[in-house]
């Protein structure tokens, strides 16, 4: 596995990832601007890790989607524990604690994983098999 392609592709989804979430904090849609944010996040990380994933297998690898996935995933956590928690969830009093075991991370977390084992099994899998006949 390409670790280091793999992490980058991680950093760079969480990049977006943390932007649509923040700006979705400046468009009122719903009463509960954490409801909010928590759906807008939900919903970007699908094509995100789908796109992650399209630029990971570019060239020719073939190792599982969900190693790949669990790659980007523990890089974009590794971000949340190091930056997302003290500038965004500390000061609006909540801690790491509380951030990554509300519903909602893990939610998103197994999105994650699920997407990227997805792609693989519909991308790359079937191609891995007509290379071998």
């Amino acid at each position: 596995m390409k670790a280091k392609r793999a992490i980058l592709i991680g950093v760079a989804i969480w990049i977006i990832a943390i932007l649509f979430y923040s700006t979705s904090y400046y468009v009122p849609i719903l009463e509960n601007p954490n409801s909010q944010a928590n759906i807008v996040l939900f919903v970007v990380v699908m094509p995100l890790v789908w796109l992650g994933c399209s630029y990971y297998y570019k060239r020719e690898n073939t190792i599982h989607g969900f190693k790949v996935g669990q790659t980007m995933l523990l890089t974009a956590v590794a971000l949340d524990a190091l930056i997302t928690v003290p500038v965004f969830v500390v000061p609006n009093g909540g801690n790491h604690y509380s951030f990554f075991t509300s519903l909602g991370f893990w939610i998103i977390a197994f999105e994650f994983l699920i997407v990227a084992t997805l792609y693989w099994y519909i991308r790359v899998y079937p191609h891995k098999i007509q290379s071998k006949q």
